[in-house]
């Protein structure tokens, strides 16, 4: 990161007005009879209205479209636990994301505590407030207890981003990048380097798609999870592996697939020289990823990789999944995202990096021609299409599934590109 950017960057932030969201009027305030109507005395009706239904919440308050994004801000980015104050900068980028890309209303809470019990007891006190709950930026193995407890106290959508959302955006570009590399998900074997709260949803994501157990190789700073090795928790012990595979040099050898959700240059040349005929790296290690582009390329022309970053081909990005499935679950007062809303987000990505790309994405990339392949195998963050797709496929999903509490209607993907 050079000066310039850094300075930018707090500019940014600072100028003209500190922070990136602020509050906006849906209703007229300009005179005294609407003065009366926004509060006293007219405000009782709607209340009166709330406590004889709850479900009238959403009919008179903003409750439907409004997103809490929550951190205890342990594990910041990949800077580490820096508090949940130092925290807040990400979670307003994030209440922007929501509301620049899908129109939803999001504020940011930063809950000071380490403790998973205070966590999780002030939010649930206070999740009847919003619409959905976006969980962002707590450092596992915590955050698995603290999302299974909410969703199960909560009757409003919990979703740890940093677990699901990149799930769901890794899941949809590996499926297409084996497609073109002519293999399928059932029969690849994966190196998974990495074992925290992004690396077992992706890994959990994966087998729910059709990826074997017992084809998955997780490695944490110690090696290889293996069956019976000592210290390994509940999560890390869910894809212990029965194998001799110690190093990541051993559990990269043969394998079809490299997941990288870890640090910097970790993946060699030798590594990956050592990998099946056509892979697929994601290496996803942010600012720098676990081998750099150039260097994999150089080394092999049969590869398919993609990064994190944004000035290399097939970004993994989070904002291709969050706000649309959170605009799905919300549309049909989904009580939880559950397994299937994620496949459908899967499904939905997939097949809209098959289609054509329009001029839109064209201009925003500054590219003059795009298509489905090794360089563009997941859709790009500019592309309004991820709205009327993924959406309309998570709020099918909630419904069949029995999670939504109201019907959608049949022309939803039209409202929403309206």
């Amino acid at each position: 990161m050079t000066q310039d950017f850094r300075q930018a960057a707090l500019d940014y932030h600072a100028e003209p007005t500190p922070g990136k969201i602020s509050v906006e009027l849906t209703k007229p305030a300009e005179t005294q009879l609407d003065l009366s109507l926004a509060y006293s005395p007219g405000v009782a009706e709607p209340c009166r209205e709330i406590a004889e239904s709850v479900d009238n919440a959403y009919r008179y308050t903003g409750k439907g479209n409004l997103v809490a994004v929550i951190s205890n801000g342990t594990a910041v980015l990949g800077l580490g636990n820096l508090g949940a104050l130092a925290s807040k900068p990400v979670m307003e980028g994030k209440a922007l994301l929501f509301k620049r890309f899908a129109g939803i209303n999001a504020v940011d809470i930063e809950v000071d505590t380490e403790n998973a019990d205070e966590f999780v007891d002030t939010v649930a006190r206070i999740a009847d407030t919003f619409g959905g709950i976006n969980l962002e930026d707590i450092k596992a193995p915590e955050c698995f207890e603290i999302e299974s407890r909410l969703i199960e106290s909560c009757n409003i959508p919990v979703f740890h981003d940093d677990q699901h959302g990149t799930a769901i955006v890794t899941a949809a570009g590996m499926v297409n990048a084996l497609e073109i590399q002519g293999k399928r998900l059932e029969d690849a074997v994966i190196t998974c380097l990495g074992a925290g709260a992004a690396a077992i949803a992706c890994m959990r994501l994966l087998v729910s798609l059709g990826a074997r157990r017992e084809n998955i190789f997780m490695l944490d700073r110690r090696g290889v999870i293996y069956a019976g090795r000592e210290g390994v928790n509940a999560y890390k012990r869910e894809f212990a592996n029965h194998t001799d595979k110690r190093s990541l040099s051993d559990a990269i050898s043969g394998a079809d697939v490299f997941v990288g959700l870890s640090g910097a240059n970790l993946l060699s040349r030798e590594m990956l020289l050592s990998m099946a005929d056509r892979p697929v790296v994601f290496a996803c290690s942010n600012p720098d990823p676990e081998i750099k582009p150039e260097m994999a390329l150089e080394a092999r022309d049969d590869l398919i990789i993609a990064t994190g970053r944004s000035d290399y081909p097939n970004q993994v990005n989070n904002v291709l999944g969050f706000p649309f499935i959170f605009r799905g679950a919300l549309d049909v007062r989904a009580s939880e995202i559950n397994e299937e809303m994620k496949v459908a987000a899967v499904r939905a990505l997939c097949e809209l990096a098959k289609e054509p790309v329009t001029e839109e994405v064209l201009r925003a990339c500054g590219l003059d021609s795009l298509s489905f392949g090794s360089q563009y195998i997941i859709p790009k963050p500019m592309d309004s299409r991820l709205l009327t797709r993924i959406a309309p496929a998570v709020a099918r999903a909630a419904v069949d599934t029995g999670v939504a509490r109201c019907e959608l209607a049949d022309d939803y993907a039209s409202q929403l590109g309206a």
